[in-house]
């Protein structure tokens, strides 16, 4: 059986007067984008209570190999040039692929 893994998405907004509207703007037109994209299972973001400004965006595929395929698809080229134009070097941000190892429910 594969297990699931995750896209996560870190990001850094600069400057906190941006916070509001990233917040919105992710929350109305990338989050639901992304999702749509990369057909994944789920998506979700949270902000960090100890570092603010801090962003994580998760959309969770259903295999390791799904969410490595999906780096080097024109839909993420797409997003990624979206949120430069959006955001340009006002929001740093990284990537990693999270192959999940247990999951208790």
């Amino acid at each position: 059986m594969q297990s699931p893994a995750c896209l996560l998405v870190r990001a850094e907004v600069r400057d906190e007067v941006d916070v509001p509207k990233f917040d919105t703007w992710y929350n109305n037109e990338h989050l639901p984008d992304a999702k749509a994209a990369f057909s994944v299972v789920r998506a979700w973001r949270c902000w960090s209570s100890i570092n603010p400004g801090v962003h994580h965006a998760y959309y969770e595929f259903p295999s390791e190999e799904a969410a490595l395929a999906v780096l080097d698809t024109d839909a993420i080229k797409a997003l990624i040039k979206e949120f430069d134009e959006t955001w340009g070097d006002r929001v740093y941000r990284t990537r990693e692929i999270l192959k999940v190892a247990q999951r208790i429910d």
